[in-house]
């Protein structure tokens, strides 16, 4: 299905949804077939009465709507009453995401009774704010979304209550004294709640784990993992089984695949990296052309479905990646040793295997099990230096190996003309109208003691690029073959849906200000003016500022059995294959393409779609630790800095101060308005800036500025400016 069709279907799927509750919610009392709902909504499409049946049995799944009788629907609650999640802010108030609803419920402080962030609830309808914003209250909690949640405990001779540190969490948590376990007053811990009694002001809870003191580096890196609910470490069972597991290669299994011990073959990876679950492989073709192998670990011949390894990969569903630290997806035993694809050792894989001719086409294509053993093991920095000189003699400064080591020829030829393919795919990739993010990673040097000595950031060259056009031309190719198949078959893919168009208004409106501009002509040239904006910005001031704000107005790729597309790389196909070290996702995609390749059967889609959505939904999590393990190492930079001026740029603008960026280590902090003696200044939404009500002054998004650091808190992870004034 085309992306334009999908979005038609699911803009009428929206359309039916809303049409049904308006139908049953017309007259609670009465029940409705689906003949009478597609009359009142003149459905008379084939494709349209289809799509109502569907929706009227999800809805009824889903406890939105009651079947009264066989076929015979009808409202669950009255019209002003609805269900949804809460969305609660820093500042006590909250808003309700109601399916078929066009706009959020807000949710006063008073009006919460108490729901936490995320909850799902019931919703009353109370009336309309400011003739628009529809108001509620909370009159169920449905299912908590979380119980347990990390604080500072404060203890009493019999009793202690612990302060959640999340500022969305409104209320403390009272502890009886005899479960609060070995906490010592003050210290970080986990909390569970057990049950809010009616009669109490607060939640009742124990102590489940403690984690340490605050402020102490382990202490709140193991807290950004908790808040997420993510763990650090494995439970006993799961690293025996993991132990226990046979990992010898067996010849018997060595007969069932395609052997490729004798063909060259390599990794690439950062220089640190300590797990490896992709290779390439390189031969010339007699008839001229080049057979290029994209060789993945094959980590579905260990984790088997039905184990409790399994299910643990599942649960995780994605290794997390924090500023100092990999809490990994699979144990050691697999992620670092069985499934790395270490050199000169015989290693179980799953490959991908291309005839390209010189100008990059795919002439043949094998998708299957392997073994291989790798020749080489080269960190980014060694193939970059091959690919800039041609020469295969490493420099000291950058070999991970001996000084003065020397590729063989062979190796050095294979890289230099794989690094050529992967050109000619790239730009053949921008012109159909891929979008180029090269968004700036800060990364810390850091001491023995976890301490950050400097900020550096990470930066893609030839040798990033060259392994990430063969990884995408392994993902697109797989997708491709089990996508293109008739009938359709059950396949994961990783989608990315067309932007909204408001976000890209809004993102026009804020580059304008730096002398940028899109085209909103057609799509071609909103893409190729959005690769011009982020070429444009490389090197500047405004670079991460518009990388970010440009990230924001693109719509988030997901994992889904339902495949529109990929915008943001222009492919039709895509799919995850090439990390099933660290992606539950791509374990899935070896399961069934190899289901398929052995002539299995289509299975049912929503079990698969079910996985789809739990693997997105960690990566999100995933994504927000990692995100905010940087915030706190940035933060802990900046306590060492603080009797310096920095230059900044204003990152963000809200009614109760402004964000600042400072241009030379990415570290975002918050002046706050109230912090301004100058004059008294109030937001002005519209021009994203703030203005002194005196003086006129102006502080605007993207501006240049001085700033000093005021105030730090690695607790909260919270940086404060002082504002010194604007850069001439």
């Amino acid at each position: 299905m085309s992306r334009k069709k999908k979005r038609a279907k699911d803009h009428k799927k929206n359309e039916i949804t809303k049409g049904i509750f308006t139908v049953l919610e017309k007259e609670p009392g009465k029940t409705f077939n689906y003949k009478q709902i597609a009359s009142k909504l003149d459905i008379t499409d084939t494709e349209g009465r289809n799509l109502l049946i569907q929706r009227l049995g999800q809805l009824k799944e889903k406890k939105r709507i009651k079947e009264a009788g066989r076929g015979k629907y009808s409202a669950l609650y009255s019209p002003s009453v609805y269900q949804g999640k809460i969305d609660v802010t820093a500042r006590g108030n909250a808003y309700v995401v109601v399916e078929g609803l066009e706009t959020d419920i807000f949710i006063p402080s008073n009006k919460i009774n108490r729901a936490f962030h995320k909850d799902i609830v019931e919703v009353q309808m109370l009336s309309r704010r400011n003739g628009s914003k529809m108001e509620g209250e909370i009159t169920r909690v449905l299912e908590r979304h979380k119980n347990q949640f990390v604080g500072i405990i404060d203890l009493h001779k019999t009793f202690a209550f612990v302060r959640p540190t999340d500022a969305r969490m409104y209320t403390d948590i009272f502890v009886p004294i005899d479960k609060t376990g070995k906490a010592k007053n003050g210290e970080k811990v986990i909390v569970e709640i057990t049950n809010w009694p009616d009669d109490a002001d607060s939640p009742y809870g124990y102590v489940k784990e403690v984690l340490g003191i605050p402020g102490e580096h382990h202490t709140e890196i193991h807290a950004i993992l908790a808040e997420y609910g993510l763990p650090h470490e494995f439970p006993a069972e799961v690293e025996h089984y993991a132990n226990e597991l046979d990992t010898s290669i067996k010849e018997e299994e060595i007969a069932r695949r395609k052997d490729l011990r004798e063909v060259l073959t390599f990794t690439i990876d950062p220089r640190d990296a300590k797990d490896f679950d992709d290779a390439l492989s390189f031969r010339l073709l007699d008839n001229g052309n080049y057979e290029v192998g994209i060789h993945i670990a094959d980590v579905s011949h260990y984790v088997q479905p039905d184990t409790i390894l399994e299910e643990e990969a599942y649960e995780r569903a994605t290794s997390v990646y924090l500023v100092d630290r990999v809490v990994p997806m699979l144990p050691e035993v697999l992620s670092n040793n069985a499934c790395s694809l270490r050199p000169r050792e015989d290693k179980y894989t799953f490959s991908a295997i291309f005839e390209l001719d010189k100008n990059s086409g795919v002439k043949n294509q094998w998708f299957g099990r392997t073994v291989i053993n790798s020749n080489e093991r080269f960190a980014y920095e060694e193939a970059q230096h091959i690919i800039e000189t041609g020469q295969g003699k490493i420099p000291g400064e950058i070999s991970i190996r001996e000084k003065g080591y020397t590729v063989s020829d062979d190796i050095v030829q294979a890289v230099l003309t794989m690094d050529r393919l992967a050109r000619i795919m790239r730009q053949r990739r921008m012109q159909a109208g891929a979008i180029s993010f090269d968004k700036v990673e800060v990364k810390f040097y850091l001491n023995e003691s976890n301490e950050p000595e400097s900020v550096y950031f990470k930066e893609a060259k030839e040798a990033n690029k060259l392994i990430e056009e063969f990884m995408l031309l392994a993902n697109r190719k797989v997708a491709e073959f089990i996508g293109k198949q008739r009938p359709e078959k059950t396949f994961i893919y990783r989608i990315h849906d067309e932007p909204d168009e408001e976000k890209l208004m809004a993102l026009n409106g804020i580059v304008s200000r730096f002398g940028h501009t899109l085209n909103f002509k057609n799509k071609k040239t909103v893409t190729a003016s959005l690769n011009k904006l982020l070429e444009d910005v490389k090197g500047r001031k405004e670079q991460n500022l518009v990388d970010t704000l440009a990230i924001r107005s693109m719509s988030k790729a997901i994992y889904t059995t339902d495949n529109i597309g990929h915008y943001g790389l222009a492919f039709d196909y895509y799919t995850h294959f090439t990390s099933p070290i660290r992606r539950y996702p791509d374990v899935m995609v070896h399961r069934l393409l190899q289901h398929y390749l052995d002539g299995g059967k289509t299975p049912q889609a929503q079990a698969w779609e079910d996985r789809c959505k739990h693997s997105s939904d960690m990566e999100n999590l995933a994504a927000n630790a990692e995100r905010d393990s940087v915030k706190y190492m940035q933060i802990k930079f900046m306590q060492d800095h603080k009797d310096r001026e920095f230059a900044g740029v204003i990152s963000g603008v809200t009614e109760w101060g402004i964000y600042v960026e400072i241009i030379e280590n990415k570290c975002e902090g918050m002046v706050r308005i109230r912090d301004i003696k100058d004059d008294y200044y109030t937001f002005d939404e519209r021009q994203y800036a703030i203005v002194g009500e005196r003086t006129k002054k102006v502080y605007q998004l993207g501006d240049e500025v001085k700033v000093m650091v005021k105030d730090s808190d690695l607790i909260k992870r919270h940086l404060d400016f002082s504002l010194l004034g604007k850069l001439n």
